[in-house]
């Protein structure tokens, strides 16, 4: 009688997990499901891979470097070959290694650097895009552990190393660098963007951000003076507690607590700024995971749906204005996020799951729960469709997104896989050039 009433209890709350019968089954599924997005959302050709899923869509830059980690991955798992994989990935260098490099604004990149958006079909850039550091990092990050990852010694897999290295040398970092900025007081940061016959954007990165791999990646390749570069970027930091025994370095939009931790293994590692906090890197993703879901629990703009397993505000799609009545005001594609009070970005009522399926390896008591009753209770709703989750939805306007996005459908790959074996991180860890920047920029476990 016990335990049908348990049961009965589980059925009402929306607690029961009818499909799956267990966390592994149902990772197993929603890591399958985000790899199919980056085997039909590429052009094989080249590698490149759509930013979102649309006909009409580009290529993100950021998301193929996603796909050359998530193609790795599905071997692994036999959802395709390695030789498909090394493939893809060799494809899309001998593309990036022959594209155009120059000022000319229908260039593929300059400087070794690569534009945000490049079209599908010639790997140009698209619309009027920047060129991005970040995005440019994110495809590097691809890039270098593949070079770890082929590590055979055949034709493709050796071709794969030396183009792999070959595109990481040809960033010039320090071209990127400048000696003024918008932030006032501050120098010598790396840059965000870089548009032709405008230069370099006068904002560079600065306090904490995604960006942190970017410094790295920087200080281990061919960046002056690094630490003094970083030493710039750190003091930008914000240290708050909104919540008791959740102090952290604060950046809203919970991506920027995950990209980096992608590819780093940050388990132990600290700066001068984390070492005298007294927790690591990865803690302090944690805190800022547990923070979030904390404000969706007090919930003070009474969005529709927010509780201890409806949360997560990070950037992503949102219903836009078309939705607007009843004095609510909604976002399309926003930089949302929430820290705590008083440290909130655009939360209009918007959730995305990528933001408990990229935090699984920081809190996986809480996002693996969380994932799963919003499959259950919102798959059937629109939630839950080809790719696994869409990119978003708000109760509150009772939309449920159509699209996918790359960026986002990524993370949900590679964090289950860290979260379960550590693979990414087991290669990456192993990259000179990860472990040159480090200690460059004294990010250590002492």
């Amino acid at each position: 009688m016990r335990k049908l009433f348990l049961l009965l209890i589980l059925c009402t709350t929306g607690i029961m997990y009818s499909q799956f019968k267990n966390d592994d089954e149902f990772l197993d599924t929603l890591q399958y499901k985000s790899f199919l997005y980056f085997i039909n959302e590429v052009n094989p050709e080249n590698g490149l891979v759509r930013d979102r899923s649309q006909e009409w869509a580009a290529a993100s830059t950021a998301a193929t470097g996603w796909g050359i980690t998530v193609w790795a991955i599905g071997a692994e798992h036999n959802w395709i070959t390695r030789e498909k994989a090394a493939r893809l990935t060799l494809n899309l260098l001998r593309f990036l290694a022959n594209s155009e490099q120059s000022t000319n604004p229908d260039a593929t990149g300059y400087k070794g650097f690569y534009y945000h958006f490049l079209k599908m079909d010639t790997g140009r850039r698209e619309w009027n895009s920047e060129l991005s550091t970040i995005d440019t990092a994110w495809l590097i990050a691809g890039i270098r552990f593949a070079i770890q990852y082929y590590d055979r010694d055949n034709t493709e897999e050796n071709e794969i190393r030396t183009l792999g290295d070959s595109l990481t040398n040809r960033i010039d970092w320090n071209w990127a660098v400048i000696k003024s900025s918008k932030h006032e007081g501050h120098k010598n940061l790396i840059s965000m963007a870089w548009h032709p016959g405008e230069g370099l954007s006068d904002f560079g990165w600065y306090g904490y951000t995604e960006a942190l791999y970017l410094y790295i990646l920087a200080a281990g390749t061919n960046l002056h003076n690094p630490l003094e570069t970083y030493n710039q970027w750190l003091s930008g930091y914000e240290w708050k507690e909104h919540y008791e025994g959740l102090g952290h370095v604060i950046f809203p939009p919970l991506f920027g607590h995950q990209f980096s931790h992608m590819f780093i293994d940050f388990k132990g590692l600290k700066d001068s700024f984390l070492r005298n906090k007294g927790i690591d890197y990865f803690e302090n993703s944690r805190r800022a995971v547990l923070s979030n879901r904390m404000y969706c629990i007090q919930n003070p703009g009474k969005w529709a749906g927010y509780d201890s397993l409806t949360w997560g505000i990070s950037a992503c799609d949102g219903p836009g204005s078309e939705y607007n009545k009843d004095g609510y005001k909604f976002e399309g594609y926003s930089g949302r996020g929430a820290s705590g009070p008083g440290d909130v970005y655009n939360d209009d009522g918007t959730i995305t799951p990528e933001a408990a399926g990229g935090s699984i390896p920081f809190a996986p008591e809480v996002c693996i729960p969380t994932l799963r009753y919003m499959y259950n209770k919102y798959g059937k709703d629109g939630l839950w469709n080809k790719y696994g989750f869409v990119d978003a939805f708000n109760l509150t306007a009772g939309w449920f997104d159509k699209d996918y996005l790359g960026l986002d459908q990524g993370p949900y790959v590679i964090m289950i896989e860290n979260f379960r074996t550590g693979m990414v991180w087991n290669y990456v860890m192993k990259d000179p050039v990860i472990i040159n920047g480090l200690k460059a920029l004294n990010i250590t476990t002492n």
